[in-house]
C-alpha cells in the first residue's frame, strides 16, 4: 500500500475545505459532510475558525483506500496566513490546487503557483464551483495554461455523470503525449500512453492533471480522486531516520506538540532525538544554544481533533511529538536537512498595546509562546521605548492575534497604527573591519560586503587562504555571519540582498577565544555598512484591481498617484481589470477606497511582489529617525589594546589602528549594483522588477587582488618566463558575456588581437569528479593521470590554448617542483607542502589580468577565490562537456571536409595539358 502526504491549497472562498469534507466522506471517514457556514467542518477544529469561516492553521486528516494511505493537510487560504501555508509545503509529496470556477486565476492563486514551483511539488487542479451560472470550461482551461502552464491538461469526464469507471479519452492521450517526445513517439506507434509513464511526467511536473466540477453537488469530486489514486507514486524513501519539522502547536492541556513528516526509517516512542544544525543556527541565537537532546515521549496521529497514539511511525508518515521543547519549523532531524527560510514574509510592524497592569517583561515571554507556533508572527522587543512590537501580513492576522491572546492568556491587548517592514543594501563594495582586542583578548576580521542579487538575502563567502588564518577560525566566523539578523544603519531594518565575504583576519596563539570573533564579525559588518553607500528597500505589491468599466479611469488615476505601474487595462464584459504594481505603503488602506467608490463592486487582489529602492529614502530615514551610533547592542566601532588596556575606536578611524592589510584595491572593484537603477527606480512609476533581473554574477562581484610579496612575485614569474617565455603587458582587456552552458565564453573588441588563453586544471579534483577517471584510480591512480594528460592533449590541439596540468606533489617530502612538456601541454608537479590550490592561485594572481585565464576545478572555494583574481572557472563536469562537444565538432568538421574533398588540378591547366593529363590517366586505366 502506498503512503502519501497530499495538500490541498487554494486562494480563499475557493471550496478548499468543501473539497476536503467530500473526499473524507468518500473514504468513509465521516458519515455526513460538514459544511464551512454551518460551522460543522471537520477539518475546522478552532473556535476561531468556525467563527470566521476560514482556515487559519493547518489541519491533518487520515484517509484510507483499497491501495493508499494519504495524510492529507488541509492549509489556510486566506493571504495574512501564507507563511502557515509555506511551512506545509516542505513535507508535501503531492500538492491539490483548487480554482474558484467563478473567478480563474487571482493573484494569490499565482502565488501559491510559484511556491509550487519553487519546493518541485507534483500538482493536481481542482477547479471547483462549476455548477455555478456563469462559469466556461474551455475559458478557465485557457485561463489555466495561460496564466500557471501550458501543460495544464483536462483529466476530467467530458458528460456530466460521476458513475462507472472512467478512462481518458483519445483526445486527452493525445494531449498528454505531447508534453514529452518519446511518449509522443510511443503514442503515434501504439495510440496508447501507459500509466505509469503519466504518473512519472505528474512526478516531474511535466503535466498537471485538471479536473473540473463542484464540490458541495458532489459532482466531479469521485473522477478526481479516482485520478488521484491512478496516477501517484510513492517516492522511494530511506531507510536511514530522518525527518522534517513544519509545525509547532499545543494542545487543550498546554502540552507541546512537533509536527513532523518523517521522511526516513522511523521513529519509536522514546527514541533520543537531537539538534542536527551541523554548526548552523537560527538568527538572534548563537549556535551553541541551540544544540538540544531530548526523548520522543509520545507519538501522535492526528486526524481532525482526535488522535491515535503510536508506538512507531514509518517513513511517509505526519505525527506530533510531544516531549521536544526546543525544535522549531523548518528544522531537519536525523539526515534530514534544514529547510530554507520562506518567501512569504511580513511586511507590516504593529505596536501591542498592553494593558496598564500588565508586564511588558512577562507578555513577552507569553508572546514568545505564540511565536513558536508561528514564525512569521517576528515578535521583536525595542528596549529603547521598553515595547513589544509584531510583524504581521495584515488586518485579518491582527483579529485573529487578539482572540488567541485573550484565550491563551487572557490579557486583552489593542495593536497601534502599523508601519512599514524595511529592509536595507548596500550599492557598492566596500570593505569592513572589526577589531577586537581587550586585555587577554584578540580577533580581527576583514569583510568585503557586496551587492547581491534581489531576492538572494544574505550570502556569506571566504576567500581567506589558510596559510593566513586557520580554517576553523574561518568558520567561526562565518557561523557568526549566519547566526544574526543583521541590521542597517540607515533606519535598522534588517540587512538584504547583500554577499559577505571574508579576506582576511588574525588570531592570536593564547589570547584567542570563540567570542572574540563573534565580536571583531559583528564590529565589521557595521564599520563596513557606515562606509557604504546604503539603499533602504520597501515591499511592493502585485496588485489585481476589477471595477466597474466606467470607473477604470479613477483606478488608473488612483495608482498613479501611489507611484505604481500598470498594464493596459482588460475588459470584461461590464468590468474592467487592471494589474500592476505599486508600494505597500501606498496601497496598504486602498481596499476600503475601492469598497467606497464603486459601492461594493469593485475587487482588489494583492500579493507581495518582493522588495525594491524606497522611493521617498531620505524622507522615511528622518521620521524614523534611527542613530546607529546611539545602538549600544551593535557597535560600529572596534576595540584595540595599549598600555594594557583596551579602548574603543570609532568606526571612521579603525583603518588607522588595524594591525592587517588584506590586499583588496578597492578601486578595482566593480562598482556596479544590482540596484544600480536607483535613480531611476525613485522616479515616478518605476520599479525594480526583482524577478527580470539578470546579472552574470561572476563578472559583477569579487573583482578584487591579492598583493603578494616582491619575492612571490619573483618567483613566480621566473617560472612563467622559463616555461613560456617572457610575459607579455601589452595584451587587450576582455569582456564575459552570459551563456547558457557550463562553459566560459569572451567576446573580443574590434579590431584588437585575440588574447592568448591559458586553461589551468586542477588534476586530482578533474580525476576524482568524472566517473571513469575515479574507477580507473581506484585501480592505478598513475593510469588513470596519463589517461586525462592525453585527454588534455588531444582538446589543446583543437582550442590551441596554453594547458598546465598540475598535481599535487606536497606530501612527497623534498620534492621540488617540476614543469614537464607532455606532447603540447605542460604538466606541474607541485613542491613540498604547496597543494595544486596553492600553485593555481599565485599563478591566477599573477596573469589572471594580463591574459584570459581559465581555471577547472569543482573546489567551491577555490572557485570562490579564483573569481576574485579576475580568472574565469568552469566545474569538472563543465570541463567533460566541453570536451566532449570540442570532440563532436571536430568530427562534424573532418566528416564536411572529407565528402567536399576534390581535385582542383584540372581547373588551373591549359586545355593542351588537361588533354595530355587525361591521356595519361586512360593510358593507365587501361
Amino acid at each position: 500500500m502506498k503512503k502519501l502526504v497530499i495538500g490541498i491549497l487554494a486562494h480563499v472562498d475557493a471550496g478548499k475545505t468543501t473539497l476536503s469534507e467530500e473526499l473524507l466522506y468518500l473514504c468513509g471517514e465521516i458519515r455526513k459532510i460538514g459544511r464551512v457556514d454551518h460551522g460543522d467542518a471537520f477539518l475546522d477544529t478552532y473556535e476561531l475558525e468556525k467563527e470566521r469561516g476560514i482556515t487559519i492553521f493547518s489541519k491533518q486528516a487520515l484517509l484510507k483506500t483499497e491501495n493508499m494511505e494519504v495524510t492529507l493537510l488541509d492549509t489556510p487560504g486566506h493571504v495574512d496566513f501564507s507563511a502557515e501555508m509555506e511551512r506545509t509545503l516542505q513535507v508535501l509529496d503531492y500538492a491539490i490546487l483548487v480554482i474558484n470556477g467563478m473567478d480563474g486565476v487571482q493573484s494569490h492563486t499565482m502565488t501559491l503557483w510559484r511556491l509550487l514551483e519553487r519546493y518541485q511539488i507534483p500538482t493536481f487542479l481542482f477547479v471547483n464551483k462549476m455548477d455555478q451560472q456563469g462559469t466556461d470550461h474551455d475559458a478557465l482551461l485557457n485561463d489555466l495554461k495561460q496564466h500557471l502552464h501550458e501543460n495544464c491538461v483536462d483529466f476530467g469526464r467530458t458528460q456530466d455523470t460521476d458513475y462507472g469507471m472512467y478512462e481518458l479519452t483519445p483526445e486527452q492521450l493525445e494531449n498528454i503525449a505531447v508534453c514529452e517526445e518519446d511518449i509522443l513517439e510511443t503514442y503515434l506507434e501504439t495510440g496508447i500512453v501507459e500509466d505509469r509513464d503519466i504518473a512519472r511526467l505528474i512526478i516531474q511536473r511535466k503535466i498537471f492533471p485538471c479536473y473540473f466540477g463542484s464540490a458541495l453537488k458532489e459532482k466531479g469530486v469521485k473522477d478526481f480522486w479516482n485520478g488521484v489514486q491512478k496516477y501517484t507514486a510513492e517516492p522511494k524513501r530511506p531507510t536511514e531516520f530522518g525527518a522534517k519539522v513544519f509545525k509547532i502547536a499545543r494542545d487543550e492541556q498546554g502540552n507541546r506538540l512537533t509536527y513532523m513528516k518523517i521522511t526516513g526509517g522511523s521513529l519509536k516512542v522514546k527514541t533520543l532525538l537531537s539538534s542536527n544544525s551541523n554548526g548552523q543556527s537560527l538568527p538572534g541565537r548563537k549556535a551553541e544554544e541551540d544544540a538540544w537532546e531530548e526523548k520522543a515521549d509520545q507519538i501522535r496521529l492526528y486526524s481532525g481533533a482526535k488522535y491515535e497514539l503510536t508506538s512507531e511511525a514509518e517513513a511517509g508518515t505526519v505525527c506530533a511529538v510531544t516531549g521536544l521543547t526546543r525544535t522549531y519549523p523548518g528544522e531537519g532531524l536525523g539526515i534530514e536537512q534544514e529547510s530554507e527560510l520562506p518567501i512569504l514574509e511580513p511586511v507590516l510592524n504593529y505596536q501591542i498595546i498592553l494593558p496598564d497592569d500588565c508586564d511588558p517583561h512577562q507578555m513577552l515571554q507569553k508572546l514568545r509562546q505564540l511565536e513558536e507556533e508561528e514564525p512569521q508572527l517576528h515578535i521583536l522587543w525595542d528596549s529603547q521605548f521598553s515595547e513589544i512590537h509584531a510583524q504581521l501580513m495584515g488586518e485579518v492576522q491582527i483579529e485573529i492575534l487578539k482572540k488567541l491572546i485573550w484565550d491563551r492568556f487572557h490579557v486583552a491587548v489593542e495593536f497601534g497604527a502599523g508601519s512599514i517592514v524595511y529592509k536595507e543594501t548596500v550599492a557598492e563594495p566596500v570593505e569592513g573591519v572589526g577589531h577586537f582586542e581587550p586585555l587577554r583578548h584578540y580577533a580581527e576580521v576583514h569583510l568585503l560586503i557586496e551587492p547581491g542579487e534581489p531576492g538572494s538575502g544574505c550570502q556569506f563567502f571566504t576567500a581567506c587562504s589558510e596559510d593566513v588564518l586557520a580554517r576553523n577560525w574561518q568558520r567561526l566566523i562565518l557561523t557568526h555571519l549566519e547566526e544574526k539578523e543583521h541590521i542597517g544603519v540607515l533606519t535598522g531594518s534588517p540587512l538584504t540582498d547583500v554577499q559577505i565575504t571574508i579576506l582576511t583576519g588574525r588570531a592570536h596563539a593564547k589570547h584567542t577565544e570563540g567570542g572574540d570573533f563573534r565580536q571583531a564579525t559583528y564590529r565589521a559588518v557595521r564599520q563596513g555598512l557606515r562606509k557604504a553607500r546604503n539603499i533602504l528597500l520597501e515591499p511592493y505589491y502585485e496588485f489585481r484591481l476589477e471595477v466597474p468599466a466606467e470607473m477604470i479611469g479613477r483606478a488608473m488615476a488612483d495608482v498613479q498617484k501611489m507611484q505604481g505601474t500598470f498594464d493596459a487595462p482588460e475588459v470584461e464584459g461590464e468590468t474592467a481589470i487592471l494589474k500592476g504594481t505599486a508600494a505597500v505603503a501606498q496601497m496598504r488602506d486602498y481596499q476600503k477606497e475601492v469598497v467606497s467608490y464603486t459601492h461594493g463592486t469593485g475587487k482588489l487582489f494583492c500579493s507581495l511582489k518582493g522588495y525594491a529602492p524606497c522611493k521617498n529614502q531620505d524622507e522615511v530615514v528622518q521620521n524614523i529617525g534611527y542613530d546607529p551610533e546611539a545602538d549600544l547592542e551593535n557597535p560600529t566601532g572596534s576595540v584595540f589594546c595599549a598600555h594594557g588596556a583596551g579602548f574603543v575606536v570609532p568606526w571612521d578611524q579603525v583603518e588607522a589602528y588595524m594591525h592587517l592589510q588584506s590586499g583588496v584595491d578597492m578601486d578595482e572593484l566593480d562598482s556596479e549594483s544590482w540596484y544600480e537603477d536607483v535613480e531611476s527606480a525613485q522616479n515616478p512609476g518605476t520599479v525594480v522588477d526583482n524577478a527580470n533581473i539578470s546579472r552574470n554574477i561572476s563578472g559583477k562581484n569579487g573583482k578584487f587582488s591579492y598583493s603578494g610579496s616582491y619575492e612571490e612575485e619573483e618567483e613566480l614569474q621566473a617560472i612563467f618566463e622559463r616555461t613560456f617565455g617572457p610575459m607579455k603587458r601589452d595584451r587587450t582587456a576582455f569582456q564575459k558575456k552570459t551563456v547558457h552552458s557550463s562553459t566560459p565564453a569572451t567576446r573580443y573588441r574590434a579590431g584588437k588581437p585575440r588574447q592568448e588563453e591559458y586553461l589551468l586544471v586542477d588534476g586530482y579534483n578533474i580525476i576524482f569528479s568524472w566517473e571513469e577517471l575515479n574507477e580507473l584510480a581506484k585501480e592505478n591512480i598513475h593510469a588513470a593521470c596519463d589517461k586525462l594528460m592525453d585527454i588534455l592533449s588531444n582538446y589543446q590541439g583543437y582550442r590551441k590554448c596554453t594547458l598546465i596540468l598540475v598535481f599535487d606533489a606536497y606530501k612527497v617530502e623534498g620534492h621540488v617542483e617540476e614543469i614537464i612538456p607532455y606532447h603540447n601541454i605542460y604538466v606541474v608537479y607541485t613542491k613540498e607542502a604547496e597543494t595544486a590550490d596553492q600553485y593555481i592561485e599565485k599563478t591566477v594572481h599573477r596573469i589572471g589580468r594580463q591574459y584570459q585565464v581559465t581555471v577547472a576545478t569543482s573546489d567551491g572555494l577555490e572557485q570562490v577565490i579564483i573569481m576574485g583574481q579576475g580568472a574565469h572557472r568552469i566545474s569538472a563536469q563543465g570541463l567533460k562537456k566541453e570536451i566532449e562537444d570540442t570532440e563532436k565538432t571536430a568530427r562534424e568538421e573532418w566528416h564536411q571536409r572529407r565528402q567536399s574533398s576534390k581535385t582542383y588540378l584540372f581547373d588551373h591547366m591549359s586545355e593542351e595539358m588537361q588533354e595530355q593529363m587525361e591521356k595519361i590517366r586512360l593510358g593507365e586505366n587501361k
